[in-house]
């Protein structure tokens, strides 16, 4: 009796280990694209940037960095509670400045959690006929395909109170 492997184990155990190989290199190429590697004050500088720029487009009407930054499936609430997508964004924005005369960006804090991010702060706005307020909000980032953008976003007006 011969101790020697046959051929068909010899290339069974081969597949095996191609197969072990490819199944191994695939995980470890997701894992990577999963937990890409980013510039933290980078992608906080970008992130407050577009917040700044969405805060103002209210009072010009400019819906580019609406395009730009929200998510084709984005979903917002606004502060009566009603859901809105990235269309509705966009057609707001153009009609905002009917009503809007300034919105400012006051304060935002970014909070990181791998890929997604976590934009929380407040804007202070007037309107053309003297009514000033603030909106306070959150903000829901993720990466995806290299880029930030927003999947979510909450907003509420601040009572009296809080202002």
């Amino acid at each position: 009796m011969s101790m020697r492997p046959s051929k068909r184990l010899v290339w069974i155990d081969s597949a095996s280990r191609i197969s072990l190989c490819c199944i191994v290199s695939g995980l470890c190429s997701v894992c990577c694209q999963c937990t890409q590697n980013y510039d933290h004050k980078e992608a906080e500088r970008y992130i407050i940037e577009s917040e700044r720029q969405w805060a103002e487009s209210v009072a010009s009407g400019d819906t580019a960095v609406i395009q730009r930054i929200l998510a084709d499936d984005f979903v917002g609430v606004d502060p009566k509670g009603r859901h809105y997508g990235k269309s509705e964004m966009i057609s707001d924005t153009r009609n905002a400045p009917k009503y809007f005369a300034s919105n400012r960006l006051n304060d935002v804090k970014v909070r990181f959690y791998r890929g997604t991010a976590v934009a929380q702060g407040n804007e202070s706005w007037q309107r053309h006929n003297g009514e000033r307020g603030r909106f306070v909000w959150t903000d829901t980032w993720i990466r995806r395909n290299g880029r930030w953008q927003i999947v979510a976003a909450e907003d509420l007006i601040a009572p009296e109170s809080a202002r």
